[in-house]
């Protein structure tokens, strides 16, 4: 869309004038998107949130509670360079920890650890190959959907095919050549 000097105007008399977007845009003939891209382009005043209700516009500056203990990240490395020397850390205060109490020594922590074991590894078993990952049971339904009697045949299926072998010719139908019938 081509943005005349006089369509640009009327934007900015209608901006002006507090009509809504979607508004402008059908007075100019644009999208309500149009309009609020040109808007931002031209670098016309926000326009107040029709969402929030005191009509302000100013959103409520909510603190996030800070935080008193915890882990934090071992700083960055001196390779970054400039970057970690802008950034700037504020110590986390952390609770204090007790003292460890030395334990008395036990007779085992003297002894030889126990040679390791060599443990041949186990085989296991692989899965049969299957064709297809579909089900192995029968999908052909059978009765009403959403009544009591209503399930499934549970015959196995067709290798390759959804449906045993009895439901599979019911589904699968060759199509005969007409050529045959003119005959």
């Amino acid at each position: 869309m081509e943005w005349s000097e006089e369509v640009i105007g009327r934007l900015r008399v209608l901006w002006g004038e507090g009509h809504s977007t979607a508004e402008i845009g059908r007075r100019l003939g644009v999208s309500k998107n149009a309009v609020v891209g040109k808007a931002h382009r031209l670098d016309l005043p926000a326009r107040p949130s029709p969402i929030r209700r005191d009509g302000s516009g100013a959103t409520p500056r909510v603190r996030a509670p800070r935080r008193v203990a915890g882990p934090t990240l071992p700083p960055l490395s001196s390779t970054h360079g400039a970057t970690h020397a802008a950034m700037v850390t504020r110590p986390v205060p952390v609770a204090p920890r007790p003292a460890p109490v030395p334990a008395e020594p036990r007779a085992e922590a003297f002894a030889a650890p126990p040679a390791p074991v060599a443990v041949a590894p186990v085989p296991r078993p692989q899965p049969a190959p299957r064709p297809f990952a579909r089900t192995v049971a029968c999908c052909w339904p059978i009765g009403e959907p959403g009544t009591k009697s209503f399930r499934f045949c549970d015959a196995d299926a067709t290798p390759g095919k959804p449906y045993c072998q009895e439901h599979a010719q019911l589904a699968y139908v060759r199509v005969r050549d007409r050529r045959e019938d003119a005959a």
